[in-house]
């Protein structure tokens, strides 16, 4: 059999050949598995090798969709003490002589001009009777949540505010942040919309549909929400008998760290680095273990030294001879 070259290194001005069946050819082929698979299972068992899941920041576009649900408990015996009202037309047909109409006033900031809606601040004025006293507040808004930067996520998501004080109030004031709440990771692209439904179903004629348990037991089936985070309430008494009860609060949009699942090229760009950190340990180190092994011969080779050219002298008295 044919010999071929097996090793050469430019330190050396040797090349070492030898037959493809023989020992120095296993014992080459051995060491580049060694060095080679193990820096593979290094990285692997370093609990680092795939990327899982990863990480951005974005705030996203979010819009108040007019569209919420009030209820604020009174004194009085019994559990319809109270009085509700809401931008479905089918609840407030359910509420009869329950039903209070309020005074609303809605705005929305952009407060650093970026082109994105920073902050919601709402307003609501129950007028009551002067035997009418307010003791708790329930009350959902609903919004639009999008965001843009890797997969186009489409959301309707609301805010619920719930307090309740053994003293009669005159105006409860809430300052928080409408925060995501993610138990799954999103998409690294595409158009995920399977959430753009509506959180209550306005034209339902049942009134099952509107108690607050099913809708929050509802919305809690989704794997991605939004949350009234941190509310801070101030609840406040004193009120007059010819005055409303006032709920005002004050809504922030932050911007969101978004939990994602990485593509393939971005899951193969992280593997690479883990793993040829690694791998240039073991090519250093059996790099010198080749070099030693034929340079002294340890496994029959046959060195090849290179004819190195004659100078030019040296040619020069050659040729005149």
């Amino acid at each position: 059999m044919p010999a071929v070259e097996l090793f050469s290194h430019p330190a050396l001005h040797t090349r070492y050949r030898a037959g493809l069946c023989s020992a120095a050819a296993l014992a080459l082929l051995l060491i580049a598995a060694l060095t080679y698979v193990p820096p593979l299972l290094v990285a692997y068992r370093s609990h680092g090798f795939w990327l899982k899941q990863s990480a951005y920041r974005e705030q996203p576009t979010v819009r108040f969709r007019y569209e919420l649900l009030f209820l604020a408990t009174t004194t009085g015996p019994g559990p319809d003490s109270f009085l509700a009202w809401s931008t479905f037309p089918a609840f407030n047909r359910l509420q009869e002589d329950r039903l209070r109409v309020p005074l609303l006033s809605i705005r929305e900031e952009d407060k650093n001009q970026d082109g994105k809606v920073d902050q919601l601040h709402f307003k609501l004025e129950l007028p009551l009777q002067p035997t009418e006293h307010v003791v708790g507040v329930q009350l959902i808004l609903i919004f639009s949540y999008h965001l843009y930067r890797m997969s186009t996520f489409v959301m309707q998501s609301m805010a619920f505010l719930q307090f309740f004080s053994p003293v009669p109030g005159s105006q409860l004031y809430v300052n928080g942040d409408l925060k995501l709440n993610q138990r799954q990771l999103l998409n690294h692209c595409g158009l995920d919309t399977r959430y753009n439904v509506s959180v209550v179903n306005g034209m339902s004629p049942f009134a099952s549909d509107y108690e607050l348990k099913n809708i929050i037991a509802a919305y809690r089936d989704r794997n991605v929400t939004t949350v009234f985070s941190d509310p801070n309430p101030v609840w406040m008494t004193g009120r007059a008998a010819d005055t409303p009860f006032i709920v005002n609060a004050t809504i922030h949009y932050p911007v969101e760290v978004i939990l994602y699942q990485p593509g393939f090229w971005e899951m193969i760009k992280f593997a690479w680095i883990q793993y040829v950190s690694v791998l240039l340990i073991f090519l250093w180190v059996f790099g010198r273990i080749k070099m030693y092994v034929f340079q002294n011969q340890v496994l029959t080779t046959t060195p090849v030294s290179p004819i190195l050219p004659l100078s030019p002298v040296l040619s020069y008295k050659q040729h005149q001879s």
